[in-house]
């Protein structure tokens, strides 16, 4: 396994992230736990989950599969960069959702508590609160790491312009603000690339992918079809987005048969090699998925193939491959 710096700060992460949202509602917990220890086992010592993750509303049911495997020992939580989220709703009593500092202070103390940790490496903003102020947000943040309860702040799904007011808030508090930034980008989906991946380099933040197979649309949607499988992708968006794209994927399917590759590992490795990307987020629910993963990270794809991708999934704007503005303008 590979590793390298979250952003710009001396954190040390795998290329690897290993994402939590299905322990619970798809995964069970005696298979979490082993999907977690196979993630150790293979290097990869990012973990990636959230407080609202496992299905009902308040519990924090993923948070708490973690704090038990943590609670089992053998060194799981100090060999762990683990990264949670504070914004979503956690009951119906006022504060316990978005980012007003009481609400800060009482998820990250309740995530901790489900946890059945002292610390949060990674503490990310899982969405932009439009109605409270820079200056409480990182007073909130400030008073968590003076207390020693995160180490690191961290967004996700903010644009660029988000990102700017963030770092510019925090430079002015003469406080580190923001090492990395979470957003879906997929070769499905790579509108990130005209704004919020230009902003994140510039100011230094690792880009952690999620959805980074696009819902399974890139984990070979159209072989699964074939073969009578691909749960994922016989409901909700991914149904739709199967028939919208299926001209790219008949193409992309294609062309991951004649590298002799899986096109999960392909869409992965695609994604690790885009200037700034930390390492994507990925899923697995069961630990053969976890292994392609793995494999993914050890995958180089030539100038060739890469060229060939970017023909398949064209850049978002009639100057595809610019950063904004050159990407809608002269």
């Amino acid at each position: 396994m590979d590793y390298t710096h979250l952003g710009r700060s001396g954190l040390i992460v795998s290329r690897i992230c290993l994402g939590t949202m299905n322990f619970g509602p798809e995964t069970s917990e005696p298979d979490a736990h082993a999907i977690m220890d196979g993630a150790h086992d293979a290097g990869i010592n990012f973990f990636d989950t959230a407080n609202v993750y496992g299905g009902v509303v308040g519990e924090g049911i993923t948070e708490q599969i973690l704090g038990r495997w943590f609670a089992t020992g053998g060194g799981r939580r100090e060999k762990t960069v683990l990264a949670t989220k504070v914004f979503g709703n956690m009951g119906e009593w006022p504060d316990r959702r978005y980012l007003s500092s009481l609400s800060i202070r009482q998820a990250c103390d309740a995530s901790l508590k489900r946890l059945q940790t002292d610390y949060i490496d990674l503490y990310q903003m899982h969405h932009i609160d439009r109605s409270t102020p820079w200056e409480e947000i990182w007073e909130a943040m400030e008073v968590l790491r003076q207390q020693g309860k995160i180490l690191y702040v961290g967004s996700s799904n903010f644009a660029g312009w988000n990102i700017a007011q963030a770092q510019e808030a925090a430079k002015a508090r003469h406080f580190l603000g923001l090492v990395s930034e979470q957003s879906i980008y997929n070769l499905l989906c790579r509108w990130v690339e005209l704004e919020v991946l230009p902003a994140a380099i510039e100011y230094g933040l690792g880009v952690i992918p999620w959805s980074p197979l696009h819902g399974g649309l890139l984990s070979g949607a159209l072989r699964k079809e074939r073969e009578g499988g691909g749960v994922r992708t016989s409901k909700g968006r991914s149904v739709e987005g199967l028939e919208q794209h299926r001209g790219a994927l008949t193409e992309y399917e294609a062309l991951c048969a004649q590298l002799g590759e899986d096109p999960a590992d392909v869409g992965l490795a695609w994604l690790l090699s885009r200037e700034g990307v930390t390492a994507p987020i990925v899923g697995p629910r069961t630990a053969a998925q976890l292994a392609g993963a793995v494999h993914a990270a050890e995958l180089v794809l030539d100038a060739d193939t890469l060229e060939r991708l970017d023909k398949i999934f064209p850049a978002p704007g009639p100057n595809g491959s610019k950063p904004a503005p050159e990407a809608y303008a002269w």
